[in-house]
């Protein structure tokens, strides 16, 4: 069973598991057993493992992988409006478009306050020996809003 799939499953396995506890819970009062108030915390505890589960999956988005593009590590993020990513100095020209759609169809939409997030390709230029500067060598806007 795959990551995904086991994810798909949980909320019901724990559904189950705590419709089961629930009914155990009943049965445990009307037949006044000792154990009746420890079964309560069961019983609660996987009905709210089943419903986190379920808001995470809701939550939950795969990356989105762009023909064409490579990976480039985030260098800076200001948390608000500017993604800076580091190109390695033999990047291919033909990869930076996909490479900066990729970056901008990970973010989240609603994320960033719904500012408009500029994200820019650089690469370190050397200048002299122990000395290099950054050349933007693609950038993208992108606009986070919900809606």
């Amino acid at each position: 069973m795959s990551f995904f799939e086991l994810l798909e499953n949980t909320p019901k396995i724990f559904g189950l598991f705590g419709i089961c506890l629930l009914m155990a819970t009943v049965i445990a009062f009307i037949f006044n057993f000792g154990f009746k108030f420890r079964i309560i915390g069961a019983t609660i505890f996987s009905l709210l493992l089943s419903l986190s589960s379920w808001a995470f999956i809701q939550s939950y988005t795969e990356k989105v992988v762009i023909e064409g593009a490579k990976y480039v590590p985030i260098v800076y993020d200001n948390g608000f409006d500017l993604i800076v990513a580091k190109a390695e100095d033999d990047f291919p020209e033909e990869s930076i478009a996909p490479t900066l759609e990729q970056l901008s169809e990970n973010l989240r939409k609603g994320s960033r306050s719904g500012a408009n997030v500029k994200i820019k390709l650089r690469k370190l230029e050397k200048i002299s020996e122990g000395v290099s500067k950054p050349v933007i060598i693609g950038k993208v806007q992108k606009n986070v809003k919900m809606n």
